[in-house]
């Protein structure tokens, strides 16, 4: 059956119990959440007045494949068995995608439907992995399936996983390890079983990858998490809390020789920022300099709303054309490639989106700051970004030059960026990712906020307070206690937050103009309980069509 026609069946057995997915001009934010939920016992997560969440998976669900310790969705079978609980694998990023046939999958024959939700798995130990929820499937016997099985050893060799996409060109799924110099892109057939799994460490390199999506030509943003050393708070005392973070982090993109195929190799690129004409480059922390750059004069420039800088694409690493039938290239450093090259290193920026009907030439990223009150209180380390920023790159029509902006400041209510999506062109929302430490700091969870990007001021709203399961309360007691053995995190994280109509072609991509859609909201509900929500919104029947332009 044809993808629309299947979308409109779906949709009517929908609007048959009240309930409709967010479509394009049907899902308006036009209010929000008072404030965010403290962390104290496990309140329930509290999202705007309209609409509703649905639990899709959560993390003792059972495998269809297990495979080793692998056997639930967000729980390990560990062995030897931990101390005091399994290991929580936590879920990552989702990607939905609506396919017109069967993609197959471990039983032979079977109707594994033609809707799916896909998601990286953030556990180490060589043991993260790769799963396909089967949207249309019911039995719990066949409703999740495992892509990334166990080797010989009984490890997937797999760290961190956490960002996703659907490259069209490649007909392939994309995920990034968020794993340091550890880290790196991986490639994932999605029909036929068993699916081939390939790294492109010798292509677009190694390093902390997080986000990651493609633009209508095929060229690939890869935004890159790598910590940073961290410093005083207070540059004068040396003996204050360590808590900022050096710059240390790269938006990169790549672009392949052969956009169908990227085993041909390509030109790895990152963004390079220019503050009164002079490009801003990594500073190390060294005798020459104590702090890196963390207080300079360029920070706080490169922070400040009502601003705009140069930037421009630097190459930092070119395969050349490879023999796609012949071994990769040795694995090479991006970070360090990044560096060297000159290009502008962010704080920790975690996620990318390109605005709806740019053209791919603009794109909003994040970038998550210092986590820490510590970092955030001092107003010299506000200023430059402690509490997290979200920045907009445009570029003109050859992406030969462009221009950044810090659209949203952070501030202790509005903090910690990581994951983000856009409801319509103006519309982004953007999920937080604070921390044990700093929830514990504010005694505040996280949330997830609306923008409004059109305007100087983004007139922020809260969308979704969350909340904490019995499960991650039960880890956040044991965390603060201490507790000897203790191998799992704290409180909750709402992460992989996506919106999409499923689309499948080069036409489908997140970025393309808006048109009528049927769009399905999904996030993470990220430790505990490890829990996939749809995010739902009840139908009234005097729904404004009109966008309000």
């Amino acid at each position: 059956m044809h993808r629309k026609s299947l979308l409109s069946v779906v949709m009517a057995g929908t609007l048959a119990t009240g309930l409709v997915f967010g479509g394009n001009k049907s899902h308006k934010i036009d209010s929000g959440v008072a404030s965010a939920n403290p962390r104290l016992g496990h309140p329930a997560n509290i999202i705007a007045p309209g609409f509703s969440l649905q639990k899709i998976v959560q993390g003792s669900d059972p495998l269809e494949n297990p495979s080793g310790v692998i056997t639930n969705f967000g729980l390990l079978n560990d062995f030897p068995p931990q101390l005091i609980e399994p290991t929580r694998t936590e879920p990552d990023e989702n990607t939905y995608l609506v396919f017109d046939h069967n993609p197959g999958g471990p039983t032979p024959g079977y109707n594994y439907g033609r809707h799916f939700l896909y998601q990286g798995h953030e556990n180490a130990a060589d043991l993260a992995y790769i799963t396909r929820v089967n949207l249309d499937v019911t039995d719990p016997a066949h409703r999740i399936t495992l892509l990334t099985p166990v080797g010989s050893d009984g490890k997937t060799h797999f760290g961190s996983i956490d960002g996703s996409t659907w490259d069209p060109f490649t007909r392939t799924l994309l995920f990034t390890q968020e794993r340091g110099t550890g880290g790196g892109v991986i490639q994932v057939t999605a029909f036929g079983f068993p699916y081939q799994v390939t790294t492109l460490d010798g292509i677009i390199g190694k390093a902390g990858f997080e986000g990651i999506h493609p633009d209508n030509e095929g060229n690939l943003l890869v935004i890159e998490d790598t910590g940073g050393t961290s410093v005083p708070v207070d540059p004068t005392n040396p003996a204050s809390p360590k808590n900022a973070r050096n710059p240390n982090s790269f938006v990169f993109r790549f672009v392949p020789n052969d956009k169908r195929n990227l085993f041909v190799g390509g030109k790895l690129q990152a963004l390079q920022v220019s503050i009164e004409g002079t490009p801003l480059t990594f500073v190390p922390v060294d005798a020459t300099h104590p702090n890196g750059d963390v207080f300079s004069e360029n920070q706080l420039k490169l922070h400040t709303p009502g601003t705009s800088w140069p930037v421009r694409w630097v190459t930092v690493h070119d395969t050349g054309v490879l023999d796609p039938s012949d071994p990769q290239p040795a694995s090479f450093d991006a970070n360090q490639a990044a560096k060297d090259a000159g290009a502008t290193p962010f704080k920790r920026p975690e996620n990318a989106q390109f605005l709806p009907g740019s053209g791919f030439k603009s794109f909003i990223f994040d970038a998550t700051g210092d986590t820490s009150v510590n970092s955030g209180n001092q107003p010299a380390l506000a200023a430059r970004g402690a509490w997290g920023s979200l920045f907009r790159v445009d570029f003109n029509s050859e992406h030969h030059a462009g221009s950044l902006s810090i659209i949203v400041l952070g501030t202790a209510e509005q903090s910690s960026f990581d994951n983000l999506a856009f409801v319509d062109s103006r519309t982004l929302v953007v999920a937080e990712d604070r921390g044990d430490a700093l929830h514990r700091q504010l005694n505040a969870l996280d949330s997830i906020w609306a923008y409004d990007i059109r305007g100087r001021v983004p007139n922020a709203r809260r969308f979704l307070a969350l909340g904490r399961d019995t499960e991650s309360e039960a880890d956040a007691i044991l965390l603060d206690a201490s507790t000897p053995g203790f191998q799992n995190e704290g409180d909750n994280e709402p992460t992989g937050l996506h919106i999409s109509d499923g689309g499948v072609t080069i036409q489908d991509l997140a970025g393309k103009p808006e048109h009528e859609s049927f769009s399905r909201w999904f996030f993470t509900q990220q430790h505990g309980k490890n829990t996939i929500y749809e995010i739902l919104r009840p139908r009234h029947d005097n729904d404004d069509d009109d966008d309000d332009q």
